[in-house]
């Protein structure tokens, strides 16, 4: 069981290649409960390979969240014309609900100058839907999926 105060103790920095391993696993693992909701795995996050996370992390800006080493959280972002596009939002299961995902949106919401911040999510996703709008996204567009989901666009104004 996390400690109530799992937030405090974790670490933030930049995250790199270096990470990429840690970064695959934790993402695996974070995922394993959206691919239940959906009913598929059939997801870039479950699917990408070791050389597509390495080639992803040099090629973005993020961060990672450490608790005694482990890496138990990590986000990542891009710049582009004013909005930051935040992607791979994952947490260790065992850490979610702890304030490790509001700490890394801060974060990369801290670590930008754009304007405007926008992510996304699935409709069946509600705990990411709410965790975001607590942290003062709201949705913007909803693209309809083949499966008969959504895929919910918010947007936060940054600056």
């Amino acid at each position: 069981m996390p400690d109530a105060d799992a937030s405090e103790q974790a670490l933030i920095s930049p995250i790199s290649e270096a990470d990429a391993g840690e970064v695959m696993t934790l993402q695996r693992a974070a995922f394993v409960s959206e691919a239940q909701i959906y009913g598929s795995a059939d997801m870039p996050p479950l699917t990408q390979t070791l050389e597509e996370v390495r080639a992803e992390l040099a090629d973005c800006v993020g961060w990672v969240a450490r608790i005694d080493g482990r890496l138990v959280g990590a986000i990542r972002a891009r710049e582009k014309d004013g909005l930051l596009l935040i992607g791979r939002i994952a947490i260790a299961p065992d850490m979610q609900g702890e304030g490790i995902g509001r700490m890394l949106l801060g974060a990369a919401e801290a670590g930008t100058d754009a304007v405007e911040a926008e992510l996304f999510t699935g409709s069946l996703s509600e705990a990411n839907i709410r965790l975001y709008e607590r942290c003062g996204y709201r949705q913007t567009e909803r693209v309809p999926q083949a499966d008969g989901t959504d895929q919910v666009f918010m947007r936060k104004r940054l600056r």
